[in-house]
């Protein structure tokens, strides 16, 4: 029988759920069936939404190009882009995967006027009372390994915090690092497409 969850991933946890010397891992902080694995990833250092499921069905689904499913990342960077460097994203640019060149698709990207109501994250950014920081938002539809950090950096704005927030129509208000909630297969495609 096929099981759907969404977690919400803690930071310095590994999208695994195998032991890692002195990192912690998904089986650390949820209890899912052995057969169950994380569909697509976030980074060690990145925080958010996160589908654990044994249905193969919903790496197609979740991960094939074709899909393009959105996702919407809440990213602190270091500085304060301004409309041209939104444009740029917007339209796309240039960044290195795999010691390629690789230029991402078209994408949206605002700044946010305000800190998102997120919980603390453990341990806190540094502050730097010296360099400014600010809020955006990007939504993708592909995802390359480290595509947020890669795209930020690649315009002076190196990531300081970077949480997904939404798969599709499914956000994370009101969730808490950690939590893990049960889903039906109908009603996460419904959030997913």
């Amino acid at each position: 029988m096929f099981t759907y969850y969404v977690l919400y991933k803690p930071y310095q946890v590994l999208c695994q759920f195998s032991a890692a010397e002195n990192k912690r891992t998904l089986k650390d902080i949820v209890s899912v069936g052995s057969d169950v694995y994380p569909v697509g990833r976030l980074d060690y250092d990145s925080e958010g939404l996160l589908v654990l499921t044994n249905d193969p069905s919903m790496n197609n689904l979740l991960l094939s190009p074709a899909n393009a499913h959105a996702r919407t990342y809440y990213v602190q960077v270091e500085g304060i882009p301004g409309s041209a460097d939104f444009d740029k994203w917007k339209r796309g640019i240039d960044i290195s995967v795999d010691g390629k060149i690789h230029h991402t698709k078209r994408a949206d990207a605002w700044p946010l006027a305000s800190e998102p109501a997120l919980p603390a994250r453990h341990p806190p950014i540094r502050f730097r009372q010296s360099i400014p920081t600010s809020w955006m938002a990007l939504v993708l539809t592909e995802g390359k390994n480290r595509q947020v950090r890669r795209m930020t950096a690649a315009l002076g704005y190196p990531t300081l915090r970077l949480v997904r927030y939404a798969m599709g129509t499914l956000i994370i208000d009101g969730w808490q690092p950690g939590e893990c909630r049960k889903f039906g297969r109908a009603e996460l495609i419904r959030y997913l497409a």
